[in-house]
């Protein structure tokens, strides 16, 4: 039984006791008589019941407010938590799309038509990629000029079905190049250090 039953328990009785002790010194005389010291005891005791079980159950709703409060608290962090993650997503998503449309827009590189060409390519100084994955070249002799300004090693390659066609060397933080002679058709520039060209660095040469 809670504080609160208890109080209410208490006042009851106490109100019962009264209309009772009332009714009795109405019917009898010379009541209460001896009984006095009980009366009184006995509603000492209703009362100090009843006003201990109302401070406690004063306490007990002050904590059950405190705990309400509490539970909101978290409740509206929680909720302020959820926005802000909402809001950092679509920020993030803003800035995603803004960077693949500067990729869709950024242009070949490209040489010259005719008699071959020099191409410019660059590794990412951040992250396993070239800055392009598209080269175009007119027929004849064709030069990559390769820049990596990574301390990660790579080099540039190109390939044709599969089968290695030049390579430069391996270079870190330096520039290098890489010359064919190529005919029309669709190449594959690549990075041959194992698994760079598989984690993306490889790109699509064209000569027409």
């Amino acid at each position: 039984m809670s504080n609160g039953d208890l109080f209410y328990v208490c006042g009851i009785a106490l109100a019962v006791s009264a209309v009772l002790i009332s009714f009795v010194g109405l019917k009898v005389k010379n009541f209460p008589g001896r009984a006095f010291p009980i009366v009184i005891l006995w509603f000492a005791i209703l009362v100090g019941g009843a006003t201990t079980f109302s401070v406690l159950h004063a306490k007990d709703e002050e904590k059950h407010k405190e705990a309400e409060f509490e539970h909101a608290g978290k409740e509206f962090e929680a909720e302020g938590a959820d926005a802000a993650a909402g809001e950092a997503g679509e920020a993030g998503h803003e800035a995603e799309s803004e960077h693949g449309a500067e990729g869709e827009a950024k242009p070949e590189a490209s040489a010259p038509e005719g008699g071959g060409g020099t191409l410019q390519l660059a590794a990412d100084p951040s992250a396993i990629a070239y800055d392009t994955t598209s080269l175009t070249s007119s027929a004849g002799e064709v030069t990559i000029d390769f820049s990596n300004p990574s301390a990660i090693e790579h080099d540039i390659a190109i390939e044709k079905d599969g089968e290695e066609i030049a390579a430069s060397e391996l270079v870190t933080e330096a520039d290098t190049s890489v010359s064919a002679e190529l005919e029309p058709g669709t190449y594959t520039f690549l990075c041959t250090v194992p698994g760079h060209a598989a984690a993306g660095m490889e790109g699509e040469l064209v000569v027409k």
